[in-house]
Order: structure tokens, then C-alpha cells, then sequence
């Protein structure tokens, strides 16, 4: 069966989108980009610009799954403050379109593209014109998206597990309870 992904690489002022379809093993280049919002526009009408980009990729190339970077926090915080907000579009639009969402750690991302957990975005850019040798990826963003798809198209069988594990974990529980009455 064929899967078509959606990566996104959230932030406020780019974020990346790649798409790549997987079946079974084989990896297949779709398309990627980058959405941008305007700096000197307020943040909420800045986070509507990403919404609307998103959704209307969602609409154009009808994935079936995608995939969201998880926030690195660093020593600012006023930074990942605004990153999480871009990561809010980053999963509201997919889920809104009603696609499954995994999240993905920047380490176990660059890991199961380059074999290094503290790859650079070079070799991250350098994998992913190996493994999908037809992306001409735009933006480093864009390069980030493939490899977030890449990583989900790698895991995504793990992440479907740990969400029906997780949705029966409240059955076992209630279970529990009605056992021990």
C-alpha cells in the first residue's frame, strides 16, 4: 500500500513542507516548499498566513499522514515561545483535515536520515538528494520537511502502535476497576 506523507519543519518566519510517498521500502519524491509569513504583520495574522499555506497544500496534494518536528529548547525562551505557536498551526492543520499527526525528536530525525543524531544541515541536504534523488528542495526549511517525512515514512508503523496503545490504555483501566469491584 501506498502512503503519502506530509513533513512539516515549524517556524514562523519559514516553514518547510516536503512530501514523499512510501510503499513499503521505496521512498518517492512528491514535492516541497516553504511557507512564509510576513514579519512586519501581527503575530496572529502572521499565524493565519501559515495556516492557510498549510491547509491549502493539504488540499492540493492529499496526504494521508504527516509528520511535526518536535521543539528544541534552547537558552532563549522567548523563542521556542513563538516556535510553539508555529508548531500549533504545524498540527492543527493536518489534524483539522482529519490526517493522523506523529511528532518526531530533531535527534531521532536526523538519525534515521543520516545515521547521526548531531547531523549538520548539510549532510541532512546531502541525504536527502541520496535517498530522493529527484527533490530539489527550495530552502533549508524545505530540506528539514523531506527528512521529517523520510524519518515518519521509517517510523510511522512504531508511532501507530503507541497511539492504539494509547487509546486502550483508558480501556485497561477501566477494566481494572470494573474487575476489582
Amino acid at each position: 500500500m501506498t502512503v503519502r506523507i506530509l513533513g512539516i519543519d515549524p517556524g514562523l518566519r519559514r516553514m518547510g513542507w516536503g512530501i514523499v510517498e512510501s510503499s513499503g521500502s521505496k521512498l518517492s519524491y512528491i514535492a516541497s516548499g516553504t511557507v512564509t509569513s510576513d514579519a512586519a504583520m501581527a503575530l496572529c495574522d502572521r499565524l493565519a498566513e501559515l495556516f492557510t499555506g498549510i491547509e491549502g497544500i493539504i488540499a492540493s496534494w492529499q496526504p494521508h499522514e504527516a509528520a511535526v518536528e518536535e521543539t528544541f529548547v534552547n537558552r532563549d525562551a522567548h523563542a521556542p515561545l513563538k516556535l510553539g505557536q508555529a508548531r500549533g498551526i504545524a498540527l492543527l492543520a493536518p489534524a483539522r483535515a482529519g490526517l493522523p499527526v506523529a511528532e518526531y525528536a530533531p535527534n531521532l530525525i536526523k538519525k534515521t536520515v543520516t545515521g547521526s543524531g548531531h547531523a549538520e544541515k548539510g549532510q541532512i541536504k546531502a541525504m536527502i538528494g541520496f535517498l530522493l534523488p529527484k527533490a530539489q528542495p527550495d530552502t533549508p526549511d524545505a530540506a528539514d520537511a523531506l527528512a521529517i517525512a523520510i524519518a515518519h515514512a521509517h517510523h510511522r508503523q512504531s508511532a501507530a502502535l503507541k497511539a492504539a496503545l494509547t487509546e486502550i490504555a483508558p480501556q485497561r483501566k477501566n477494566m481494572r476497576k470494573r474487575v476489582s469491584l
